[in-house]
């Protein structure tokens, strides 16, 4: 099942395995269950430690569960995992043979410490880079806390349930039968919805800590690169980060990052972070901020004031809250969102194998999406407001020779429609005739483009008409002593390699501005 060098790779992985277990595989005579058995069989081979029984009664076949000797932990996994799911079945191997994870033991204890019974369903696709950070978040709490029972589904193997359950977006997560949440979501993330007193916890903590020299709000590419440059000049750091990478993480290949060939946006984000960790840097994970205060004297003390109440103080401050895909903002978007509505061709789109989708945009991001979903639907429309495509060339001509996809251009998408919970269509008008038009389908996947995270500064600095923070050469927006950088700026082409230069620049227009700031009399 495995070739040589995942072969080569697991062996050497399995030997970090500690305490013995189980793995109990539920098949049937199907091929996908002649494939798991294989894989199963390669994984027990490679340890003394493991033992595999085909004797499972579990419904959902293929599946199969692991077991640690002695314990109640219930971690199921009703899936081949491979493909963006390999490095989490790996992981699992190793949280169940006792190797640790490598969490924060504050984090660790929080999930051990949670009360309750918690029946977990998370619906993946092996395509999909969104998927292995909810897939492991979940697996690794049903192996920290015995009352926590995490099943593993991939779609593509269980239509039928897919369809029932009306799943039309992965990672989709159920709670004891109930919808839990859908999208990327952090260990952290998952614990703080169900501990509905950590907020208060936290924002006590942070309330209590001292002011910074420098205080970044935003953890993507410009967040850290100023956080490493304001680091490496030895003055106090933090970082207040909603989610450390930002839309990063939502991005599947990174090829023009130079020096780096190629990586995707789950692993691009991972090192951004490993960087910041390697220097004194003091990370607030899952921290929105909701105002900012201006120091209220020169040389005074900048506040964020964040949304589980604390409030922040620091010296300056670098504003990097980046940006967030655009909303076509037509009746139906809101109300068919993850039903049938989608933003991540690359997670979602083969839920809709088979089936008929339109894509939204014509710039690079919208013919990307419409060709790699060529493969897998029956049917594309690509509908661009422009009179022409705005994506390059190569792509535009790879787009015309696909054979299911049709483009509409000069075109305005009016409404959303569906029934019974689910997108069955879209309309649009024809914008040089006048006349409208509707479509059926089952899936929208809207590429059009990108909002600054930057409501929350209006009336405190100064915004351009699109609502990017207006900075100068240096950074510097147009109150004293903040800055800004990346996407959520009015500097040109949101690019992952110019936001970073960006924040670097910024932490040096801050670091400039604290040198000259006015000595407080002790």
């Amino acid at each position: 099942m495995l070739d040589s060098t995942l072969k080569t790779q697991l062996q050497a992985y399995l030997e970090r395995v500690k305490e013995p277990f189980e793995i109990v595989a539920s098949l049937d005579d199907s091929d996908s269950s002649q494939q798991l058995l294989a894989l199963l069989q390669d994984i027990e081979a490679m340890s003394d430690k493991i033992s595999l029984r085909s004797d499972g009664q579990d419904a959902r076949r293929p599946s199969f569960s692991l077991q640690r000797t002695g314990t109640a932990m219930d971690l199921r996994f009703a899936a081949i995992p491979l493909g963006h799911e390999f490095t989490s079945l790996v992981l699992a191997l190793l949280w169940v043979g006792g190797h640790p994870p490598k969490v924060e033991p504050e984090l660790i204890e929080q999930v051990r410490s949670l009360s309750g019974d918690y029946r977990f369903e998370v619906f993946m696709s092996l395509s999909c880079h969104n998927c292995p950070d909810v897939v492991q978040a979940l697996s690794l709490m049903a192996v920290l806390n015995p009352r926590v029972q995490t099943v593993v589904i991939d779609g593509a193997l269980f239509q039928d349930e897919v369809k029932a359950r009306e799943v039309m977006a992965v990672p989709m997560v159920f709670l004891n039968g109930q919808e839990f949440g859908s999208g990327r979501m952090s260990l952290e993330e998952i614990v703080a919805k169900l501990d509905t007193g950590a907020a208060a916890r936290d924002a006590a903590k942070l309330d209590a800590k001292a002011p910074y020299d420098m205080l970044i709000v935003g953890g993507g590419p410009a967040g850290a690169a100023a956080a490493v440059y304001a680091a490496r000049k030895g003055i106090r750091t933090g970082v207040a980060a909603e989610r450390f990478g930002g839309q990063v993480n939502d991005t599947l290949a990174i090829e023009n990052y130079i020096s780096v060939l190629e990586t995707d946006g789950p692993k691009f984000a991972a090192a951004l972070e490993a960087h910041v960790k390697a220097y004194d840097v003091d990370i607030m994970n899952l921290q929105r901020a909701d105002a900012l205060i201006p120091a209220a004297e020169p040389g005074g003390l900048i506040e964020v004031k964040l949304a589980n109440g604390a409030t922040l103080k620091s010296k300056t401050v670098i504003l990097s809250t980046g940006a967030r895909w655009r909303n076509v903002n037509v009746p139906g978007e809101q109300e068919y969102k993850n039903k049938g509505v989608a933003y991540c061709p690359h997670c979602d789109g083969p839920l809709f194998k088979g089936k008929r989708v339109a894509v939204i945009g014509g710039g690079n991001s919208g013919v990307e999406a419409a060709i790699d979903l060529a493969g897998i639907v029956a049917e594309v429309t690509l509908l661009e407001f422009a009179e022409q495509l705005r994506a390059d060339a190569v792509l535009v001509n790879k787009l015309k020779s696909l054979p299911n996809v049709r483009i509409l251009t000069n075109v305005q998408t009016t409404e959303f429609t569906g029934a019974e919970g689910k997108l069955n269509g879209l309309s649009y008008l024809e914008r040089a005739s006048g006349q409208s038009q509707h479509i059926e389908l089952e899936g929208v996947f809207v590429q059009i483009g990108l909002v600054p995270n930057t409501e929350w500064l209006r009336g405190t600095v100064e915004l351009s008409r699109f609502g990017e923070i207006v900075v100068d050469a240096k950074g510097a927006t147009s109150v004293p002593g903040v800055f800004a950088a990346g996407d959520c700026t009015t500097v040109p082409f949101k690019q992952i390699v110019i936001a970073a230069g960006d924040g670097a620049k910024a932490a040096l227009g801050a670091f400039d501005h604290l040198m000259r700031m006015p000595v407080v009399a002790g």
